[in-house]
């Protein structure tokens, strides 16, 4: 909408944020692909830890697909209380097909009393096409409501999304008394409407500050070229599923 300030919300680790110009336009579109099938959970995490950061508080929708039930697992609500997202907050759409999911959506983007929306479709189906997408950001700029779409099984393509993201899951260090460590990523930033170049992070998801933290790493770099790849042996998976 014209004359609205597009204000940033902070993922919350300092150089992260920096990167990105202060952080991730509020009130845009922003798409979260799974690298491979296997990280649909990661990008899920990942998205849901976006929507957190943005949602400052308030109600989220989340819009999934049946069909990612089946693939990856339905979601859980002891997990998600454990990933730092109290169910009480999430107002669950379940649809069978992609078209009443992008209907949810729209209908959730256009609603300024929520926080953000989660939307989850898998594959490449005809209806999510550059008009469905910029529906969803216009939506989106004029009740200020942050969409992220995971995009697991599906395969990058051009969109009206502010930002786009590859994630892959990736290992994560052991807590004290090798208890599982917090769930990490490697997030690959694809595109960035600001003309920001690719590049890649490797982050952990803290959930008792609602925050994402820098990995630790064998090196004291955290942000590498964008086609820089963890091998298959460091990625370990995890999930939101029961």
């Amino acid at each position: 909408m014209a004359g609205r300030d597009v204000v940033p919300f902070r993922l919350g680790l300092p150089d992260f944020d920096a990167a990105l110009g202060g952080g991730l336009p509020r009130g845009a579109l922003h798409e979260v692909y799974a690298r491979r099938a296997q990280d649909a959970v990661a990008a899920a995490g990942f998205g849901l830890g976006l929507v957190l950061r943005a949602a400052g508080g308030r109600a989220i929708v989340w819009a999934r697909q049946e069909l990612v039930d089946v693939e990856t697992g339905g979601l859980y609500g002891d997990g998600l209380a454990a990933f730092g997202c109290d169910p009480r907050r999430l107002l669950m759409v379940r649809a069978r097909d992609p078209t009443g999911v992008l209907r949810a959506a729209a209908e959730a983007a256009r609603c300024p009393a929520i926080g953000a929306a989660l939307v989850e479709i898998w594959g490449d189906p005809k209806v999510l096409d550059l008009k469905a997408s910029r529906r969803l950001s216009f939506a989106a700029a004029a009740s200020g409501v942050t969409v992220v779409m995971i995009r697991p099984g599906a395969t990058p393509a051009p969109s009206a999304a502010a930002s786009r993201w590859s994630v892959a899951a990736a290992a994560s260090s052991p807590l004290k008394a090798n208890a599982p460590g917090r769930p990490a990523f490697e997030a690959a930033l694809l595109r960035h409407r600001a003309g920001l170049g690719p590049r890649t992070w490797r982050l952990e998801w803290d959930r008792d500050r609602a925050s994402f933290e820098s990995a630790p790493l064998s090196r004291a770099v955290v942000s590498v070229p964008a086609h820089g790849q963890a091998s298959s042996a460091d990625r370990a998976p995890w999930r939101l599923a029961g």
